[in-house]
């Protein structure tokens, strides 16, 4: 599907799911919640390594109990992203994400997995992507390119398509590499932030598609093209299941 034509759909999906709002239930929006927090906090660990099921990762975040043999640094990784999704909801009301809520969900996010020394705190030291013939932003640079990001993101926040300005902030934190630890996933929690801000379903990356992902990643740093075209067919998805969750919960709803 060309690029356009994918955008065109995914605002097509987006009015049918606006057909269904608000959700006036609070029993609904909790399960709606939990469902996306459960999956994209598996996604997003999982692509890091973390060892955790999707049914580990549920009962951990939901009735707190660790997997029997698992190590406690994934726990930690699991918790710690549960946090950070649940703030990324309590920013959805905001216009654009700034660099003080960026910092504030890699502290939550780094809960256990970083010292209070660099939880929510800049890197200051080099670091390499393993795999990547690309270097991250030197220290030096970090505080000036954030910066740069930030305004970007306020300068097209009314005027970029969410999916694409979503796609292009999670390339250029990426890129940045910002933090010690956690830039995969402070990535697409600033992703998914920007999506819901605007209405948007958080998008869950498979881990099975860890290679494209990564490969797509890579390639942007010439042409961001199919990486942009990744994301907004993961975003598609997201629209699909949740559309089929409410036709089997009761909701009528057009095909797709």
């Amino acid at each position: 599907m060309p690029h356009a034509a994918r955008l065109q759909k995914l605002d097509e999906n987006q009015q049918i799911l606006n057909t269904y709002r608000p959700f006036t239930d609070p029993h609904v929006l909790r399960e709606l919640q939990n469902f996306y927090r459960v999956g994209a906090t598996y996604s997003s660990t999982a692509l890091e390594g973390c060892t955790y099921t999707l049914s580990e990762t549920k009962i951990l975040l939901e009735d707190g109990l660790t997997a029997g043999g698992k190590p406690m640094r994934d726990a930690y990784a699991v918790l710690g992203h549960g946090r950070a999704f649940d703030h990324m909801f309590a920013l959805m009301h905001n216009t654009v994400l700034t660099e003080q809520d960026i910092l504030t969900l890699h502290s939550m996010l780094a809960g256990g997995l970083e010292n209070d020394a660099t939880a929510g705190k800049y890197r200051k030291v080099p670091v390499f992507i393993t795999g990547s013939q690309y270097g991250t932003a030197p220290v030096h640079d970090i505080p000036a390119r954030m910066a740069t990001l930030c305004a970007y993101m306020q300068q097209h926040a009314g005027s970029t398509h969410p999916v694409l300005l979503a796609a292009q902030v999670h390339k250029e934190l990426a890129f940045i590499h910002p933090f010690a630890d956690g830039n995969g996933r402070i990535a697409r929690l600033a992703m998914n932030t920007l999506l819901i801000q605007r209405g948007f379903l958080p998008v869950i990356i498979p881990p099975v598609l860890r290679a494209e992902y990564i490969a797509s990643l890579e390639q942007a740093h010439m042409d961001d093209t199919p990486f942009i075209d990744f994301i907004a067919r993961c975003a598609l998805e997201s629209q699909k299941d949740m559309l089929r969750l409410l036709r089997g919960n009761g909701f009528t709803t057009a095909d797709i």
